[in-house]
């Protein structure tokens, strides 16, 4: 809902990153906070998993995460809380050197889980909640 400035919950929307795979939002911004959907490595200009490896698929994940942030009028150094899902936790010093490349100053709390399977035959899944930012 982004019908006025009284409306508290403002949906946040960018074609610099992947689209949802389902009836979801991107991110939200309310209460001072973004809450940015689990992204994937979908690349925003075919819709579909970037190749590579789960190091191109991480930091195309990141890097959506980055623009939604962007779009929110916030960005990666106010995120204070990620969620990181992957299939194969095997791959976790690869995903964990990328990660690393985009929070730099003050990396959020964080967790890590193994899951069975992802949507869109992804394997890596980050959500984020990061302050809205002073210009928000």
């Amino acid at each position: 809902m982004t019908d006025g400035s009284r409306n508290p919950i403002h949906v946040i929307k960018t074609d610099k990153a992947g689209p949802p795979v389902g009836p979801y939002n991107q991110g939200i911004r309310a209460g001072g906070f973004v809450f940015v959907a689990g992204e994937k490595g979908i690349d925003p200009a075919t819709g579909k998993i970037v190749p590579g490896g789960i190091e191109a698929e991480t930091r195309r994940t990141l890097e959506n995460i980055k623009a939604i942030l962007e779009a929110a009028g916030s960005e990666m150094d106010l995120a204070v809380s990620s969620f990181v899902f992957m299939t194969d936790l095997g791959d976790f010093p690869k995903m964990n050197a990328i990660y690393a490349e985009y929070f730099t100053k003050t990396p959020p709390g964080r967790t890590t889980v193994e899951v069975k399977g992802l949507p869109a035959g992804a394997h890596v899944e980050i959500t984020v909640t990061a302050l809205a930012g002073p210009g928000a």
